[in-house]
This record gives structure tokens, sequence and C-alpha cells, in this order.
């Protein structure tokens, strides 16, 4: 006899993604239903509905590796639980650039049930029966709904009153969260009472996002009455411990309190006895899923680290940044974190190319007697001039043989602009053509027609440029083999989400990735770090082996044929001093 819907839905959720595929193709191969037990409380379903109502239950952290489905898992246990209980009302938090991921999910997978985001003035009403119903007595409502033709604060109404009456799922950015729980004003208060006392399941996509407990959101969050949480995140450690126990504060609320995670020790006085310790409070909480589908699935990851030796004029602007911030180190308590965040970012952009130095204000006087000898703005447009848009430059114009696709990411924009010009001058290129342009500033719509030009293999898009921070979640570029970070930053899952965005289901080629770093600056030490956290995290947060000792550089260097060609050039193996297999 034929399964029902409901029952095959709820079988999933009960036993994984491995109940409708095969072993092989299977990116969440665990059967054992945890997510039922934590939010549920078992997965006898006469039984969970006798015990939902009580205070065992708590939440789960989905630590799956990026690019391995967790949007897909929590829908399928949306759906699944909604089946058993409909009135649960469920929310779903994510980065604003994650939401239109979301509502695409919603739609391929076609759940019955709607997703309406708060932030965007659209809405899919079709299959909503609070809406369908008002629609259906009111033709001019019906009418404004089929030209998308409403006011922000009336969408923002229907939308939550479907959502009272259990007839969809809302969806909303933190920021948007934070600013609809402040509670000013009558009508205000009850929605944020609404928003904080009515979920009975709170997903939070990039569940590391609120990890700062003094941070707004954080105490918002806070406030949710709900215990049932789901906190996906793919890299949960981000920074220190304190971090992660602010996640699990959020996590597991007032219980968490008793649980002791050495929130105050620092990585490099960590023993494996702490580790081990730390990671058996953490198991009951968390499942993890390291990637073996894309190891399995994909053609290969190769990550290098790149270290670059700058020009002479370029070295000589590094090399007094560097002193200058050196001699501002002493006395300390003249020293602020946001002057130490100014020199990292000026030397960061030097280290590109000098003439985004020029026009910088409260530059030393040493450094703008250098820059003023300079015919800078002369040498903006000459990739050459610059150690990393000279490395760029080189590994854009051999993809173009090997018809492959660069993607550039920086924490910068002012890098990414520059080297969009210098390639317009260089190959004739376009913006939005042969040049794609991805910032913050691009709204969701124009986001996702780059995404899908720069994937479509018949297109004329050879290198997309893109912030991490616009970028480093949620965005699918597999039209990319080639992934270069131009700058090093203290979060290493920064660079791992970043080279997520290539390296994940869908992808066709071996992907190579250039993690670029300047001889003479502070960005080894820095990238060194980075690599001491992201250890810490596979150790709690992975099960797969530690890597083996790194084979040689030349032996790396072999296998990539675009390193290869350019180390053999004799006018531009003088720019390499080393080139190492990364760490991560």
């Amino acid at each position: 006899m034929k399964e029902s819907t409901s029952l095959v839905v709820i079988k999933v959720a009960l036993y994984g993604i491995s109940f409708l595929v095969s072993e092989k193709t299977c990116s969440h191969t665990s059967r054992k239903p945890f997510m039922w037990k934590k939010l549920a409380g078992g997965i006898d379903i006469e039984e969970v509905k006798k015990i939902v109502k009580t205070d065992t239950l708590s939440g789960c952290v989905i630590s799956h590796a990026p690019g391995t489905g967790k949007t897909r898992l929590a829908i399928t246990f949306v759906q699944s639980y909604l089946e058993v209980f409909p009135q649960c009302f469920p929310v779903i938090i994510a980065p604003k650039g994650m939401l239109d991921t979301w509502e695409t999910e919603f739609r391929k997978w076609n759940v019955k049930i709607p997703l309406h985001i708060l932030n965007s003035r659209d809405i899919h009403w079709h299959g909503d029966k609070t809406v369908e119903k008002l629609a259906s007595n009111d033709k001019d409502l019906a009418r404004r709904l089929s030209i998308s033709s409403i006011d922000k604060n009336y969408m923002h109404a229907l939308k939550l009153r479907s959502w009272a009456e259990g007839n969809s799922i809302i969806g909303l950015s933190y920021s948007l969260f934070q600013k609809l729980t402040k509670g000013e004003g009558n009508d205000d208060d009850k929605l944020r009472q609404m928003l904080l006392q009515r979920p009975d399941l709170l997903i939070l996509d990039e569940g590391h996002t609120p990890r700062n407990k003094e941070s707004n959101i954080f105490k918002a969050l806070a406030e949710v009455r709900t215990k049932r949480r789901i906190i996906l995140s793919g890299t949960p450690f981000q920074n220190n411990f304190e971090e992660l126990r602010s996640m699990f504060s959020l996590l597991l609320l007032a219980n968490f309190e008793a649980m002791d995670f050495f929130p105050s020790s620092k990585l490099h006085n960590m023993t494996d006895v702490m580790v081990d310790e730390i990671m058996k409070k953490l198991d009951p909480f968390v499942h993890i899923h390291n990637g073996d589908i894309l190891h399995k699935s994909l053609k290969g990851l190769r990550e290098s680290v790149v270290i670059l030796n700058p020009l002479p004029s370029q070295k000589r602007i590094i090399a007094m940044m560097e002193k200058h911030k050196t001699r501002g180190k002493h006395p300390q308590k003249n020293k602020t974190q946001g002057s130490t965040f100014e020199s990292e970012y000026k030397i960061s952009l030097a280290s590109v190319h000098p003439s985004l130095v020029a026009g910088m204000e409260k530059l030393p006087k040493e450094v703008t007697s250098v820059v003023d000898e300079l015919p800078l703005e002369r040498l903006r447009l000459k990739p050459s001039e610059g150690v990393k848009t000279r490395f760029v430059y080189e590994v854009v114009r051999l993809c173009q043989a090997l018809k492959e696709r660069v993607l550039v990411f920086s924490q910068f924009l002012e890098p990414l602009e520059l080297m969009m010009q210098q390639l317009r001058n260089e190959f004739n290129w376009t913006k939005g053509k042969e040049i794609m342009y991805m910032s913050g500033n691009v709204s969701p719509k124009t986001r996702k027609t780059l995404m899908v030009a720069f994937n479509d293999v018949e297109s004329e898009a050879n290198v997309m440029l893109a912030s991490t921070k616009a970028c480093g979640e949620g965005i699918t570029l597999v039209g990319a083999s080639r992934v270069v970070l131009l700058d090093v930053v203290w979060n290493p899952s920064v660079g791992r989400q970043a080279i997520g965005r290539a390296y994940r289901i869908g992808q066709q080629k071996i992907v190579h990735t250039y993690n670029l770093i300047a001889k003479g600056t502070q960005e080894k030490a820095k990238y060194d770090t980075q690599a001491k956290k992201d250890q810490m995290s596979k150790l709690l947060f992975s099960s797969e082996p530690q890597p083996a000792e790194c084979s040689r550089s030349s032996e790396f260097i072999s296998n990539d044929r675009i390193l290869e060609q350019m180390t053999e050039d004799e006018d531009l193996k003088e720019m390499f001093v080393s080139i190492l297999p990364s760490q991560w």
C-alpha cells in the first residue's frame, strides 16, 4: 500500500534524507532521529504528543559542512514537525542575504505551507488559506496582490496574520527581528510579544551570528519563549571559547550555566584533556556531518598559501606602515582596537596595489613622503605595479585558455573596484558581462541574476569580484574553479565559507584556492592564528581525521597548471617567495 505524503515526510525527518535516497548519494547519512529526539523528545509520535508541553526538551546544533544541504534538512524537519504539531508557529531567522535561498528552496521542494519573508515586499500567497480567504472577499486586495502594490506595513500585517493563524511560516533577518522586538509603542509592543511568545519552533540559520552576548540581537533572541531551537552552522567555533559559550547559552538557556566550557581559556593553553571534556559536553546537542558527500562526489579541493614579494615601491610603503604600527603599540594604553584595525586595513590595501594608499587620511609622514614621490594615479590601472593585483591578473589571463572562471574575494571594496577597472582596461571587458561584481549594495534580485549568469557555462563571464561579507554565506558560485582570497581575516570561518561558495554540490571541476600573503606584513602571522582556530574548530566539530604532513611545495605546484606556468615564467617567478599547501 502506498504511504501518504505526510507519513513519508515524517519518516524523512525521523530517519534522515537517506530514507529517500541511496547511501551513495546521501548527504545526511546518519539514520539517527537526532532532531526529533532533541526537539520533540522521541520518535514515537503518540508519545511525543504527550510530552511536548514539558520542560524536558532542548534545542540542537546542526553542524554540517558548508554546501551539504543544511537548509534542505531543516525544511524537511519543519514539514514533518508541522504534520504532527500544526500550531507550532515556526520562525526562521537568517542573515538577510540568505533569506532568498530559503524562499528558493521552499519553492524547489514544493513545500505545501508558504514561507513569508518579512524583509521582502513580495508575497507568494497562493496556497495560503488566510490570504486566499481575505482576497476572495476583497477584490481590491486581490488586485493589489496580483500587481504587488501593497503598503509595506500592511504587507507585514498580512504575513503575520497568516502566520498567527497557523497558515504559513515567517522568515526574517537578524537585524529586522532585533528591530521588531524593541516594542516601542502599543502596536509595536503587541508585535514584540507575538514574536517572543508565540513561536514554538525557532530556526537560526548561520546561528553563530548572535555570538556576542552583549549585542542587542543576542538579548532579543534570549527572550524568545521556546526552548525548541535549531542552530544551523557549518562553523560554530568562530574566534574563541567565549563566543562558543554564548552561542550555546542561546540554545540551552538557563541550563547552560551549570556547564563549564572553559570560557576563559585561550587557544594556546588548551590541552587534549580539556578539548575532550568540552567535546563530551557538546556531543548530546550537536549533530556533526563534515562533508563526506563533497569529498566523494566532487573532483577535489586544492588549497594553497601563496607568499608574494611586493615590488620595491610597494615594499617601502608597507615597511614604513608596519614600522609605524609597531611603534604605535607602545605605550599600550594609547593604542585602541579601532586604530589597530585601521592600521591593518591600510596595510592590507597597500599590499594589494600601492595606488590604494593615495588619498588615505592620517598616514604617517614617512609614508606620505614616499607616496608623494610616486605617480600613483598614473599607475592605478596597471596591475603589474601591485603584487596581488598582478597575481590576480595573471590567473585570470591564464584561466581563459583553460576555460576556467575565477572568483576573487576581499573583505574590502576598494581592491575589488580597482581590479574591476584594471580588468576592464586590460581586456576591454564589460561589467555585468565578462566581469561580475557582487557587494553588499547589490539587491537580492540582482544578486540572484548575477549568480545564475556566472554559473551558466554558456555565459561570457570570466571573473567574479566578491565581498566576503556579502557573498560568504548562502551563495552558490560553482561556475568558478579558481578562488583567490585577497586578504587575511582573523576569523578562519570567513575564508572557509568563501571557498564553500565554489566547492559545493554542483561543482564539476577541481577547485584551486589561493590565500595571498604579502611578505613584510603581519599577514602570515595572522594566517597562522587562523589555522590554529580552524584546527580547534575541526577538533570540536568534525569527525574527519587530522591531515597528514603537508606535501612538498614542488609537488603541490606541479598539480596546478596555473601555478606551474606562473612559477616557470622568467618575468613572473621573482614575484613568488614560496607556495605552501594550506594549513586549514
